[in-house]
Order: C-alpha cells, then sequence, then structure tokens
C-alpha cells in the first residue's frame, strides 16, 4: 500500500474521531476506533486549551473541529491528492512554525506534509498547544508506521530539509533571513475582505457576520475591512449582524472593545458602533479587534485593479458577482482542502523538494 493510500484512511479515521465533538453536542459513537483510550482525554484537551488561551472557547474549538471533521472524509480527500503524483517522494524532514491565532490553524500543513511522505518537525505557537499532539497520537495509533515521523519541539529548529512558517509581517522578515538557505514557504499577515454593492439581501449579511466574528476575527480569513458605494447605509448591517451581540459578553473581546473605542473618542475619529461592534472609515487592510475598516468605492472596475494590485494583502474576498474568485457570504472559516493559504499549493511545494 503506498503511502498516500495509508494515509488517507488514517485521515479518515481521523475525522470519525473528531466528529464526536461537535457543535451539536459532543456524543460517542461506538464504531470509532481507539474511543476508549482517546476520546475522554480529547475532552479534556478541549477544556485545556480553553483554559490556556482564552480565545480558544469551547464553541470554536468545535467550528474547528465541525470543519476538520467534514473534510477528512474519503471522497474529500481524494478530490485533493488525485491530481497530484506521489511516486517519486523521497523523504525528507519538513520543519512547521505554527501560528496559534485560532484553534488548528497549521493542521493542513501538518497532514499536507504526512500526505506527501515525508516526515514533520513541528513547532507550535504557545497559544495552540493541546490539540494537535494529541490528534498526532491517534493517527500513530491507528497507522503506527507514523510514530517515527512525527516529531514535535519547542526548542530551536534544526536538522531539517524544508521549512514551513506562519508569522507576522516581522516575524516574516526574520524567518525569509533566517531560513534563506532551505526551500520554503514564509506567510506573512493577510486579511480578509467584503464588497458591498447595497443591494445585499439580510440573509448575505447575516451570514457575513459569521465571517467578521467568528473566532473574534483573529483569523487571516476573518472579513477586517469593507468597501461600500457611496453613502451606503449601515443600518441593514448592523440589524443583520446583531444576533452576534452577546460575544461582548466574552472579556477579552469586551476589554478590546472597550480600549479601542477610548482610542477612537480620544483620537475624536468618527465611527458608528452598536455595543460590541465599531466600524470605522480607514484605508488598512488589518483592523483591530471589534472594529470593522471600511472605504467607499466610486468605480467597481478601479476596486478591482486596486484589489488585484494589493492581492499580497488579501486573503479572501467576500462578495456576490463582483470577481471570478470571490467567496460566498458566510464561508470564509469553511475552506477546502484544496483552497491553500495565500494562493500557495503545498502539496505541489512539497512533491518537488
Amino acid at each position: 500500500m503506498n503511502n498516500k493510500k495509508h494515509i488517507i484512511k488514517a485521515l479518515i479515521e481521523l475525522g470519525k474521531f473528531i466528529s464526536q465533538f461537535s457543535l451539536k453536542g459532543i456524543q460517542q459513537k461506538n464504531d470509532v476506533l481507539y474511543n476508549n483510550l482517546f476520546f475522554d482525554g480529547f475532552k479534556h484537551q478541549i477544556k485545556l486549551a480553553h483554559e490556556h488561551n482564552g480565545w480558544f472557547t469551547k464553541e470554536n474549538v468545535l467550528f474547528a473541529l465541525d470543519g476538520w471533521s467534514n473534510l477528512l472524509i474519503e471522497s474529500n480527500l481524494n478530490q485533493w491528492l488525485d491530481k497530484y503524483d506521489f511516486n517519486e517522494i523521497i523523504p525528507k524532514k519538513i520543519a512547521i512554525i505554527m501560528a496559534g491565532n485560532i484553534p488548528l490553524v497549521g493542521f493542513h500543513d501538518f497532514i499536507s506534509v504526512l500526505v506527501s511522505g515525508h516526515n514533520v518537525l513541528i513547532k507550535q505557537s504557545t497559544n495552540d498547544k493541546h490539540i494537535l499532539p494529541f490528534l498526532a497520537k491517534y493517527l500513530e495509533s491507528i497507522t503506527p508506521e507514523l510514530k517515527d515521523k512525527i516529531e514535535f519541539t519547542e526548542d530551536r529548529l534544526i536538522n531539517f530539509d524544508a521549512i514551513i512558517a506562519t508569522g507576522s509581517n516581522n516575524t516574516a522578515r526574520y524567518f525569509e533571513y533566517y531560513f534563506k538557505d532551505r526551500p520554503s514557504i514564509i506567510r506573512r499577515n493577510r486579511n480578509s475582505i467584503a464588497v458591498l454593492t447595497g443591494k445585499e439581501t439580510d440573509d448575505q449579511l447575516k451570514a457575513l457576520s459569521e465571517d467578521i466574528f467568528r473566532y473574534y476575527g483573529l483569523g487571516c480569513r476573518n472579513v477586517s475591512k469593507l468597501f461600500v458605494p457611496k453613502n451606503y447605509d449601515f443600518d441593514s448591517l448592523f440589524k443583520a449582524i446583531y444576533h452576534w451581540h452577546p460575544i461582548i459578553n466574552q472579556a477579552k473581546y469586551a476589554n478590546n472593545y472597550d480600549y479601542n473605542k477610548a482610542v477612537y473618542i480620544m483620537s475624536e475619529f468618527d465611527m458608528l458602533e452598536n455595543g460590541f461592534l465599531m466600524i470605522k472609515e480607514d484605508v488598512s487592510y488589518a483592523s483591530p479587534i471589534a472594529t470593522l475598516f471600511y472605504e467607499s468605492y466610486d468605480s467597481i472596475q478601479q476596486l478591482k485593479e486596486r484589489i488585484k494590485k494589493n492581492k499580497d494583502k488579501i486573503q479572501c474576498v467576500v462578495s456576490n458577482g463582483f470577481m471570478d474568485t470571490e467567496i460566498k457570504f458566510g464561508q470564509t472559516q469553511k475552506p477546502q482542502l484544496w483552497d491553500y493559504a495565500d494562493g500557495v499549493d503545498t502539496i505541489e511545494f512539497l512533491l518537488k523538494i
């Protein structure tokens, strides 16, 4: 059995295991392998993840797990991998430096390395260090051969052949210098935008709220900025997103809201706010927590040209009929396996090194 088929089989079993931990409820199933060893332990890891990082609420962790359980099924995995040729692989050690902004943000890189036949050396963020090692142990139980292919470290990375590193713009410059002699994928800060026309339905705007607020807006796929037509009326948007108002009860979010609001008031910036979100006109793509930036546009064509010019700063464009590569409202946090971060094909990179 070749490596790809072996790993796909293990990932399918992992998907079944993860499916027990859902927003609909945590419920043990009878047909999941090694549940007696792992089910209760994983519940504890979810609890630890939140205790260690206040942004990793149970709801957000389960949302991430729901997404992965839906992706790790045979049809999806085959659709993702069938176009690649895995026959010429010489196993190498691939280091991954993971971000920690949202739960399991580095999981796609992790499974990409394994399915490509390489060994993986993982340096996790201190903000997200509980869930992945546990899932790796589950994979090793399903496929014992993986025990020699997965390594976690908190020390300085040494003895690796290529690297995938994700960080801020500042750390990316450090990564580029430090790893300049090795094949690499270096990811920087990116943000997502939405282009509104004023003709959106209430359902579309309600769906957009998921793109804005999920994970408290901490992901690169979260919408942090709107482009709206001149004299856009924000009332419809505020009404459509109001069901998210309980988010202000989360202490870390509320602290950011209060702080940023105070800064804007003292700076005498114009803004709109509804008690849990501030909307401010600003040219930047990256908005602070609890704040959504916006700019007005005159010409659709000019806006398309601007977005194209700034594509290295933008992860997702949410819209309806604006451009071919757009993402539908409410779907930014539900990428497919073949939706690569920054548009860089990770598997292709791993097959060429």
